[in-house]
């Protein structure tokens, strides 16, 4: 069934973020042998694939691909409801269904990053991870942009406005940089982004609570502000207006949230430096080629990120990276889930769509056979999650587990 087959692949890469991705945390908790023994187990016990095929016999050493050559570029935004352990065990909770949220990314080449055809990544990482960094990117780029325009545009001598000319516009940057220097003056607006983590906005004398809270759009382009009725803020409220429950009567400003989610632009991997070089400086960069720093949004969202490279070429995608092999194995896996979030069989909230509709009700819905097979496999999945947490712990804490010894093969 292709329910089933987007609830397993869905799984596998629940279970890859569970783990905090096993490569990294074996990176941090074990020693370079056991590194070795457990790369070694997990290709020994698992199905092969495409992948597994074409890297047989090829050491896996540390190494990192060159991502300055690289720009993010937004792709999706995408709620998905699936089983959460602590809604299960809150005696309050009305569900056991939690709200998953995920942004899938592409890394594209710098020189074609606007069609992104080829050569290229795709990614799915947690919004809150997504937003973060590079909401802290945007504003730190704002900061060092509205510094230098400071700078160059209100200096005393022409040498300085000349100098700064290639690095800012003073026509535009004055009054965009004096906009939200005196935003929390005017007392007219505040920056949505401040509100993309989940938080209490409202409460009514007869206990009604509202939150606020980042959301996908229906079609997954764009990352609003939404309300909820929740402290998860997985119970949307889509009557709900939520800038009508900010203080003072504010409104937002959406020119970071804007930036984040363009489809249309891309942001570099290169850490910008806003300043005006020195004359010799400059002369030392025609000498010799400068060494590019890249920023922290894109190692942040690389390392935290479950990958889909090999597909579409990406350089460097696998090979000589050290504690690579789970993701390796399953990197199959990944490119179907992503590509199960950009057919459209979620809707806005999270509910997987059957036959043309929800299946928390409406429309055709969800026949009994499928009902059926649905709860069996959240049954299962359970199981194997209480299973893989189990077996986790054992090599976190130095406990011996022979995966081939265990009877299956690895999803």
């Amino acid at each position: 069934m292709i329910v089933i087959r987007q609830l397993t692949v869905f799984a596998a890469v629940m279970h890859m973020a569970s783990a905090a991705y096993p490569f990294h945390a074996a990176r941090a908790t074990t020693k370079n042998t056991r590194k070795a023994r457990m790369a070694s187990k997990l290709l020994a016990g698992a199905t092969e694939t495409e992948n597994s095929q074409l890297g047989r016999g090829r050491q896996l050493e540390q190494a990192e691909p060159d991502l300055s050559i690289y720009e993010v570029k937004f792709q999706q935004c995408q709620f998905v409801k699936a089983y959460d352990d602590e809604l299960a065990q809150e005696e309050e909770s009305k569900t056991v269904l939690g709200v998953k949220r995920f942004v899938v990314f592409r890394l594209c080449p710098a020189n074609n990053c606007a069609s992104c055809a080829y050569d290229f990544g795709e990614y799915i990482v947690d919004m809150d991870t997504y937003l973060e960094a590079a909401t802290e990117s945007l504003l730190e780029d704002r900061e060092g942009m509205c510094g230098l325009c400071e700078e160059v545009c209100y200096a005393d001598d022409d040498a300085t406005k000349n100098a700064g000319a290639d690095y800012v516009d003073c026509d535009s940057c004055v009054d965009y940089c004096a906009y939200f220097e005196n935003m929390d003056d005017n007392g007219k607006y505040m920056e949505s982004y401040l509100m993309a983590e989940c938080q209490q906005v409202y409460e009514s004398d007869d206990g009604t609570e509202i939150y606020a809270g980042a959301i996908c759009s229906n079609s997954g382009a764009t990352i609003k502000i939404g309300a909820f009725s929740d402290q998860y803020c997985s119970q949307t409220k889509n009557s709900i207006n939520i800038e009508n429950y900010l203080e003072n009567g504010l409104a937002f400003d959406d020119d970071i949230l804007a930036k984040v989610v363009d489809v249309d632009s891309c942001v570099s991997c290169i850490a910008q430096e806003w300043e005006i070089p020195e004359q010799n400086d400059q002369n030392d960069q025609n000498d010799e080629e400068e060494e590019v720093e890249v920023n922290e949004m894109c190692q942040t969202l690389y390392e935290a990120s479950a990958k889909c490279e090999s597909k579409y070429g990406f350089d460097n995608w696998w090979k000589d990276y050290e504690d690579y092999a789970n993701q390796y194995v399953q990197e199959d896996l990944v490119c179907d889930f992503i590509s199960s979030l950009g057919n459209g069989n979620y809707d806005e909230d999270g509910e997987i769509i059957l036959s043309g509709s929800s299946s928390s009700g409406g429309g055709l819905g969800a026949t009994g056979g499928q009902k059926f097979a649905l709860t069996v496999f959240v049954l299962s999945t359970v199981g194997l999650a209480v299973y893989g947490a189990s077996l986790h712990s054992q090599l976190t804490k130095g406990g011996k587990a022979d995966l081939s010894s265990q009877g299956g093969a690895m999803a």
